[in-house]
C-alpha cells in the first residue's frame, strides 16, 4: 500500500503474520509490519514520533505513541529512504492499523504524514 503526502513523503506497509510467536489456542495472534519511508520532496525532513491506532475485529482499539521508530529519528534528504519493521499482537484473527508521524521539515516547521490503514489478518481467514 502507498500513500502520498503533500511534502513529498511516500509510505508503503507490509504485513506478516508470525505463527511460530501466536498462541492461536490462547488467541495470541503476532504480526510483524515492514514500513518504508521515502522522501520524494525538495527538502529534508525528520521523522520525530509516530501515533498508531491498532483496532482489532471486537473493535477495541489500542492507541501507542513514541519518539521516533525503533528507536531512531530519522532524518531524509531528498530522494532517501528508511525502513524499519516492529510488530503488534493483536487478540484475534483480524485487525487493522493506521496512524501518522510528526516530521520536522528543513525550516523547524512540523507536519503530520498520514499512515494508511492496512490489515493484519492471519492468512486464510479473509478472502
Amino acid at each position: 500500500m502507498e500513500k502520498n503526502d503533500p511534502h513529498g513523503i511516500i509510505i508503503q506497509t507490509q504485513v506478516n503474520y508470525l505463527p511460530e510467536q501466536s498462541d492461536e489456542s490462547g488467541n495470541r495472534f503476532v504480526f510483524s509490519y515492514t514500513i518504508s519511508i521515502t522522501n520524494l520532496g525538495r527538502n529534508s525532513a525528520k521523522l520525530l514520533s509516530r501515533h498508531w491506532i491498532i483496532t482489532d475485529a471486537y473493535n477495541h482499539v489500542q492507541e501507542v505513541r513514541g519518539q521516533g521508530v525503533v528507536g531512531e529519528q530519522p532524518l531524509l534528504k531528498p530522494h532517501q529512504s528508511f525502513e524499519y519493521t516492529s510488530g503488534t499482537v493483536l487478540t484475534t484473527q483480524v485487525g487493522t492499523m493506521r496512524g501518522s508521524y510528526q516530521m520536522q521539515a528543513d525550516d523547524g516547521s512540523t507536519f503530520d504524514v498520514e499512515i494508511p490503514q492496512f490489515v493484519l489478518s492471519v492468512p486464510r481467514v479473509l478472502h
